[in-house]
């Protein structure tokens, strides 16, 4: 059950964005918002067991490096802090597909909204239940590209162009200031695992816990639109309330 909270919204994507003019629109529709809704039902069950009853589930796939300085797995991990935050998440992205089948019920490319649509939720889910920062980074990755797409979704448009060429950017500057917080805590702690660091964490000078924090604060501004890295977001609304004209 708790891989399919990380998978159900994935192939929703996949299916709409590839098979699309297969299922049709109502066939895209009808897909993406029922496993929205069963990840949702999923999600549910998973807050009362982990969140209510605290019995947290972490979740080994496959090694996916494992060196002599390094050992990172495909994992995810639900705590109570991840299922509290992924029910905001599925709940929220759930009604905004519902909403959107009458919204662009006139859009002749719903298909691809849908997938973009799901595919920033799979992001999410992979953000938030990643085991391990580098999976984490994944998920983060994912959001952005997501964005990307979403904010560029009528592409002949010139607007929408350099709304997500800027919203891009800026979320790369945003990513390297995350990365050189990864490396750093790399060369610190000798792991990306977050129980690992997390033992060690009152063990380490507190400058340097700040300075960790800042880098990875910097890469979080700017993927949330925070003041100074908020540029981007205006122009990106700009992008997307072109379908209202339509």
């Amino acid at each position: 059950m708790y891989l399919s909270i990380i998978i159900l919204p994935l192939l929703s994507s996949l299916v709409s964005g590839f098979l699309g003019r297969k299922v049709g629109v109502t066939g895209s529709q009808i897909i993406t918002c029922g496993s929205l809704i069963i990840t949702s039902v999923f999600l549910t069950i998973a807050f009362y067991e982990v969140g209510i009853c605290g019995s947290p589930v972490k979740i080994e796939i496959i090694n996916w490096l494992d060196i002599e300085l390094l050992n990172i797995s495909w994992s995810f991990y639900f705590d109570q802090l991840t299922v509290s935050l992924g029910l905001a998440v599925i709940y929220c992205s759930t009604l905004i597909h519902i909403y959107s089948v009458d919204y662009l019920s006139t859009d002749p490319h719903i298909q691809r909204f849908f997938a973009y649509l799901s595919a920033f939720t799979a992001g999410m889910l992979v953000l938030i239940c990643g085991g391990n920062f580098l999976v984490m980074f994944v998920g983060w990755e994912s959001i952005g590209v997501a964005s990307y797409l979403l904010i560029n979704f009528y592409f002949t448009r010139i607007q929408a162009n350099k709304a997500a060429i800027l919203a891009f950017t800026m979320n790369r500057g945003g990513d390297m200031l995350m990365s050189i917080g990864f490396f750093a805590i790399f060369s610190i702690f000798g792991s990306l695992n977050y129980s690992e660091i997390f033992s060690l964490v009152p063990f380490i000078n507190e400058t340097t816990i700040t300075i960790l924090s800042l880098f990875l604060l910097g890469g979080a501004l700017a993927k949330s639109a925070n003041i100074p890295l908020h540029s981007w977001l205006p122009g990106s609304m700009e992008a997307l309330n072109i379908v209202k004209q339509l």
